[in-house]
């Protein structure tokens, strides 16, 4: 036994084989539709007349035989016409060893698959004949992989010969499917693996409404396949675009929403900075009213600065140690301070202060408020004989300076 052959897997074959073995699922009828049925009437060439017979079981039998001229055509079409066996049947002319030549050939293992091809190129040499002169046809018998050779059967006839035969048997109505030689007749069983002497061009036309059903099944089968296979991931794909889809829109309002969200905090943070500023002190009238309440008559401002909670006083009074102590003892101020120390106003007499102090918010806000609506009573009033002119510039939420002239020494 030789492990090193080389194993070739024929497909063909195997499909053969196993449409044979699946055939029988199919219902009769349906089965006879697609394919032709195995009834078969072998022709045999006998001088000058045919001899038209069947075989059952190997067995043969004869139907009739006629004259090959056009006088017999009505007696094979009633034959083939009466008996419901032989409608649609297979005709098989099948020569004698002195119409046909046979021969055994041995070729190499490399000519398996084009074994037909390399015996035309060499059938003079193995033939009296040349390949324009003759048909031919090959069967394989077997193949020898202890040689490594082919066992092949070749099988030739004249084509006069066979092109005479084959006009007498159109003009008796008759369509020749198969040419095979009496010594190697074909399988009925296996027509679909059979060799035929008939060229191409004589061959019939096989009738295409049963193949072209069975390719359009196959076609429609083929198709409704890969869209089982298509469709859901198609499907799929669709709704994933139309999520993605959703999810970009809803990202653009995410992010809209978040501008917006944003600009709220933005506006929240700057409204609470200005109300964190402005309730970290209290407003600059209620200061002034404040101070203007704090002052007796005996007291005045000369000058009065507010900037970044710095309260800045200058003015006189005749105690001005008391008018530090009021300021100290209310709740608008705190680290009340000389910022100079005191002198003596020869002219008038008075004590000129300069004095600093922190503003601070009181406890309570709401006696604060209420302070704010009140009337602020005059800075200041001059005692003496002469008129003083005071005059308040500009006063803001920063910045309150009010001036007045100062008498020189």
């Amino acid at each position: 036994m030789n492990l090193n052959k080389n194993i070739k897997i024929e497909f063909k074959p195997f499909l053969r084989w196993w449409g044979r073995e699946l055939a029988f699922l199919i219902p009769v009828k349906i089965r006879q539709f697609f394919h032709a049925p195995l009834n078969t009437i072998i022709i045999r060439p006998m001088g000058e007349q045919l001899e038209f017979s069947y075989e059952i079981n190997g067995v043969k039998k004869i139907l009739v035989t006629v004259v090959r001229d056009i006088s017999n055509l009505e007696t094979i079409q009633k034959l083939i016409s009466n008996d419901e066996r032989f409608k649609n049947s297979l005709f098989i002319l099948r020569l004698s060893n002195n119409e046909a030549l046979s021969k055994t050939l041995n070729l190499p293992l490399a000519a398996q698959s084009n074994i037909s091809q390399v015996v035309s190129y060499e059938l003079d040499r193995y033939s009296p004949f040349k390949a324009e002169q003759v048909y031919f046809a090959t069967r394989l018998e077997r193949i020898d992989t202890e040689s490594a050779q082919l066992i092949v059967q070749l099988m030739l006839v004249p084509r006069k010969l066979l092109e005479t035969i084959y006009q007498d048997c159109k003009t008796l109505g008759i369509s020749l499917h198969y040419v095979d030689v009496e010594n190697y007749p074909n399988n009925l069983q296996q027509l679909h693996s059979a060799y035929t002497l008939l060229p191409p061009h004589l061959q019939p036309k096989i009738a295409n409404t049963p193949r072209r059903i069975i390719t359009g099944l196959a076609a429609s089968l083929a198709i409704l396949s890969i869209s089982s296979l298509a469709l859901p991931v198609w499907l799929e794909y669709q709704a994933v675009e139309e999520l993605r889809t959703k999810i970009a829109k809803i990202d653009k309002e995410v992010k809209a929403v978040k501008t917006l969200q944003a600009e709220i905090e933005t506006m929240r943070e700057e409204n609470q900075a200005l109300i964190n500023e402005k309730t970290v002190a209290p407003p600059v009238v209620a200061i002034l009213n404040e101070i203007s309440v704090l002052m007796k008559d005996d007291s005045w401002l000369s000058y009065l600065q507010y900037s970044e909670g710095q309260l800045q006083l200058q003015g006189e009074s005749t105690t001005a140690s008391i008018l530090l102590a009021d300021l100290e003892a209310s709740d608008y101020f705190a680290k009340v301070s000389f910022a100079s120390p005191v002198t003596q106003d020869k002219a008038s007499g008075m004590e000129r202060f300069q004095i600093s102090t922190d503003v601070t918010k009181p406890v309570n806000a709401e006696n604060s408020d209420a302070t704010t609506e009140t009337t602020a009573e005059p800075i200041s009033e001059s005692i003496d004989e002469t008129p003083t002119e005071t005059t308040v510039e500009d006063v803001t939420t920063e910045e309150a300076v009010t001036e007045n002239g100062i008498p020189e020494e």
